[in-house]
This record gives C-alpha cells, sequence and structure tokens, in this order.
C-alpha cells in the first residue's frame, strides 16, 4: 500500500500522472493499493475555505468523487495512529502532516510526498517515495 500526502493525492486527482514526479508514479504502476488518511480530506476543505485551493465541484462533491472513481481508499484515524503521530520526531509541527506520517506508519506503507521535511524523519527511513 501507498499513502499519498494531501499535496499527492489532490494534484494527482485535478492533474493526472503530469503533476506527480516519475518516483510517485512509478511507486503508484507498482503498487496497486492506495490510500490516504481521512485528514487529508480535512485538509482540502479547510485550503477550500481559506481560498487558498480551488476545485471544479463544491468541496463535500470533489471529495466524494475523488475517493470513489479513483479507487483510493481513505484511512481513518484512529488511536492507533494518534500516539505514533505524537511521538515521531520532533522535525515537523503541522499535525496534519504527522497524522499522515502515522498512518503509514500504522499501516505499514510506503508513503508519497514532496514535502521537503519528510526525508529528515528517521521514521520514514525506506517508506518514502517522492522527487
Amino acid at each position: 500500500m501507498i499513502v499519498l500526502d494531501t499535496h499527492i493525492w489532490v494534484n494527482w486527482i485535478v492533474n493526472g500522472n503530469q503533476a506527480s514526479s516519475e518516483p510517485v508514479i512509478n511507486a503508484m504502476t507498482a503498487d496497486s493499493s492506495w490510500a490516504i488518511s481521512a485528514i487529508s480530506c480535512f485538509e482540502v476543505s479547510f485550503l477550500v475555505k481559506r481560498g487558498k485551493l480551488k476545485l471544479p465541484l463544491p468541496v463535500d462533491e470533489w471529495l466524494r468523487e475523488a475517493l470513489e472513481n479513483s479507487g483510493i481508499e481513505s484511512l481513518p484515524v484512529t488511536c492507533e495512529i494518534m500516539p505514533k503521530a505524537a511521538m515521531l520526531s520532533d522535525i515537523h509541527r503541522d499535525p496534519a502532516d504527522r497524522i499522515i506520517i502515522a498512518t503509514a506508519l500504522a499501516c505499514d506503507a510506503k508513503l508519497a510526498s514532496i514535502d521537503s521535511l519528510f526525508p529528515d524523519y528517521p521514521e520514514l527511513k525506506g517508506r518514502l517515495v517522492g522527487k
């Protein structure tokens, strides 16, 4: 399984393969199981609310379409994931990104991200797919 961070997920849904790097496209091609953390739905909604992201549909419709028609599973934020997020190395202060990382770890999955801070996490060694 590959967990997609919010940026990768939105760009892939909106722009297709040309929006992703070759390593991400190759990893997604090699692994047919893709997922996002449910926190990504919050991030998308919040970005739309703040005017930082424009979608072709109202956000609730876009989220439903982006999941139902893409084969991407939404993974719940669970009591197993939350302590993993809290106990990660102190590299990133963004709780949503910490939850996305912890989701990948809890699912023993790879993580697709181009976030410049993610490679600094020792917990992601051997799991990160990006640039």
